[in-house]
């Protein structure tokens, strides 16, 4: 029987290459964005935390010092929130690029074996055209047999 032989076989391995490397690159980017998204977390929190301490401060007895450096402190974590929600856009960004690739990636994979089937689907046909021109071959090789048996 004959063998099949993908001739781009070699492409479709690339495309499969390039696809986990793009899968890959894509895993990266969501878990640097799910650190940033983890990091605002924190900042938040500690926000929050200055706030209560702020309103604690405030409403005891008055040590203007300590409401300022809470205060300071508060306007520092809007600071780090809001350059850490900049970050969080570009990783966001980086990611949706990545899924993008990623997409295409596939994409080229999925047509690669998809030409891949289609190609075996011709290999099998000419296979079974080749067996049918046997059997053709065979019968009639009977046939012709026959026919001289029977007249000899």
């Amino acid at each position: 029987m004959a063998k099949f032989i993908y001739r781009m076989q070699n492409i479709l391995d690339i495309k499969y290459k390039l696809e986990e490397q793009a899968k890959q690159e894509y895993m990266e980017v969501r878990a640097r964005l799910n650190d940033a998204l983890a990091q605002m977390e924190r900042l938040e929190q500690r926000k929050t935390a200055y706030m209560q301490q702020y309103m604690e401060l405030v409403s005891k007895k008055l040590d203007v010092l300590e409401i300022e450096e809470c205060k300071n402190a508060i306007i520092l974590m809007d600071d780090y929130i809001w350059n850490q929600k900049n970050v969080v856009e570009r990783i966001e960004r980086e990611l949706e690029l990545a899924a993008q690739k990623m997409n295409v990636a596939m994409q080229e994979r999925k047509i690669h074996e998809k030409l891949k089937e289609n190609r075996f689907e011709e290999f099998l046909q000419e296979l079974n055209q080749e067996e049918m021109k046997e059997i053709d071959q065979l019968v009639s090789y009977q046939y012709n047999n026959q026919q001289t048996e029977q007249e000899e």
